[in-house]
């Protein structure tokens, strides 16, 4: 104890007689950034510029001084302390999710992040995340701390931040314009790069992000689909339409057997006369973007927070059209999807045997459904929001005696795992959607005082270590084909069939067809025969599928 009390003293005596600039301690907490927090930066750098370090060196060489250029705004003596005391316990974060799980830290990433809940972010703070944080912030934080800053006069404390601003600008565009055709061709196809550095990408995200919920704070939902009505096949005398629309969440469509994934992930659905749809893309690769796209009527191209937010959906469509609609949730919510509709979230009380580990597995809305079929009177689409295959923790997706793939990793430290144990947890969360799917197919076709249909899609996909790729979220631009193509699954009863006039052979045809979330809206709306001008034919997978069979009266 004395000995560490000694050194305890000598380090704070250390710091304490010594005095540095704030221009100094700028410089050096840069390159401490440079040097720590950017393994990823350097090492696509590296390979970017392989040949010709000259070029590399300048280009190091700008970033540097237009890093300090935006910290000397802040190098003031009373704001020089804090603000780099946060700079570094920041640059810790973030270099860890880039460095370790390839996780780019965007606007659209914030995004989810501000959107994410207490259960869902706990499992990424792991103890190789703490330690990290602390060796490689907490600590140089505290060194920071305790520096002290040596003070000027009023007119030299200002001087010199913004002639530091100003020569460091200089530099950057110097540097820059020596070989500026090469430089610019290389940040034009190259994004990746100056999106792997921190902290600089993490806080131009964070302004983006900021400047977005400014402009938005105060939009007015814009109406969608009034004029929608019923289509020929609600005629009188017949069974209610249920309809239930599964969002999945994190699966990827290489996983499944269906799609002939090698393993047997998908036993129960080989069972049953459903259509997987094999080339399906995502809106996004994240839940806070694709999941409002997806049930949005603006393809990707067109879509945007902004117009998501300021416009009505696929469920008020519905809702127009005199449906009875509910939004189910065993997730982080419907972002605002379900605001004009009736929602629930899923608790214990509504299974306790599956949220054992204080979050619920999706064998949770099986006996709310089974409660909920014998009350409809109406036509209703029902939307349940899964967990599915939420990482990182899949071994919590799925009860223990569903781990059919062995060895599965059994933590959210993947450093621990091997790439195959890895796998093996999430294709389990793929085999425990493929149960709890085909046991709400069979409840369905049991529900004889119905017309019954389900369609399941993922809202994004996942890497599992593929090129150094962890998780989801990556900016769609560089995104693998893990992260975004999805899984698509259709199941119509007989008397669904007959009742919307389906031709299912048709549809069978289609399964290899290249398909997106583009096409829900417009092909749920088809679907389900909801007359409306919103609705594109173009993009409704059923409009060329209507047999030519009569209208059969339920």
């Amino acid at each position: 104890m004395t000995l560490l009390t000694n050194l305890k003293t000598q380090f704070f005596t250390f710091f304490s007689a010594h005095k540095i600039s704030p221009f100094g301690l700028i410089l050096l907490t840069v390159l401490f950034l440079f040097s720590v927090d950017n393994t990823t930066f350097w090492s696509l750098g590296g390979s970017i510029f392989h040949g010709h370090p000259l070029s590399f060196a300048g280009f190091l060489l700008a970033v540097y001084f237009l890093t300090v250029a935006a910290f000397s705004l802040f190098g003031f003596v009373w704001t020089v302390k804090p603000f780099l005391m946060f700079i570094v316990i920041l640059s810790a974060v973030t270099s860890y999710y880039m460095d370790r799980l390839g996780v780019v830290i965007d606007r659209d990433m914030i995004q989810n992040v501000m959107v994410t809940t207490m259960a869902e972010s706990k499992h990424l703070i792991t103890v190789g995340f703490v330690t990290h944080v602390v060796l490689y912030g907490v600590l140089p934080a505290a060194v920071i701390a305790c520096v002290k800053i040596k003070r000027h006069g009023l007119v030299r404390s200002v001087a010199v931040p913004v002639l530091t601003f100003g020569v460091s600008m200089a530099l950057a565009a110097g540097l820059l314009m020596a070989d500026l055709k090469s430089y610019s061709s290389i940040l034009r196809e190259r994004k990746d790069l100056m999106g792997s550095y921190q902290p600089g990408m993490p806080l131009v995200s964070a302004i983006r992000y900021a400047k977005l919920m400014t402009r938005t704070a105060n939009l007015k939902v814009v109406a969608i689909g009034e004029d929608a009505t019923k289509g020929a096949a609600y005629a009188a005398d017949r069974k209610p339409v249920l309809t239930i629309v599964v969002a999945g969440e994190t699966a990827r469509s290489q996983n499944f057997s269906l799609n002939g994934y090698e393993k047997d992930t998908n036993p129960r659905l080989a069972q049953l006369p459903v259509i997987s749809f094999a080339d399906v893309n995502s809106c996004g690769t994240a839940t806070a973007v694709s999941l409002p796209c997806m049930f949005s009527k603006f393809t990707r191209d067109a879509y945007s927070y902004e117009k998501g937010i300021s416009h009505q959906n696929v469920l008020d469509i519905f809702d127009h059209a005199g449906l009875h609609v509910e939004w189910w949730d065993n997730n982080t919510g419907h972002k605002g999807i379900a605001d004009r509709v009736g929602s629930r979230m899923m608790t214990a009380a509504d299974g306790a045997e599956f949220c054992t580990s204080g979050e619920c597995t999706d064998g949770v809305f099986m006996r709310a459904l089974a409660e909920y079929a014998q009350t409809i009177t109406q036509d209703t689409v029902l939307v349940l929001h899964h967990i599915g295959s939420h990482g990182p923790t899949y071994y919590l997706r799925y009860p223990d005696e569903f781990e059919r793939f062995k060895p599965a990793c059994r933590t959210a430290e993947f450093k621990n795992c091997t790439a195959g144990e890895i796998a093996n947890s999430y294709d389990n969360t793929i085999a425990y959607t493929d149960e709890i799917l085909a046991q709400t197919i069979e409840f369905l076709n049991g529900q004889t005082h119905l017309s019954t249909a389900l369609v399941y899609v993922s809202d994004h996909g996942e890497s599992l270590g593929e090129g150094g790729l962890y998780l989801h979220g990556s900016p769609y631009f560089m995104a693998p084909a893990y992260q975004t193509k999805v899984p698509m699954i259709l199941w119509l009863s007989q008397a669904f069939q007959e009742q919307f006039e389906i031709d299912q052979a048709c549809l069978v045809d289609q399964k290899d067809t290249t398909l997106s979330h583009d096409n829900l809206f417009h092909s749920l709306l088809g679907m389900m025969d909801i007359q409306t001008s919103e609705k594109d034919s173009a993009l409704d997978i059923f409009a060329s599928c209507r047999s030519n069979m009569k209208l059969v009266q339920k």
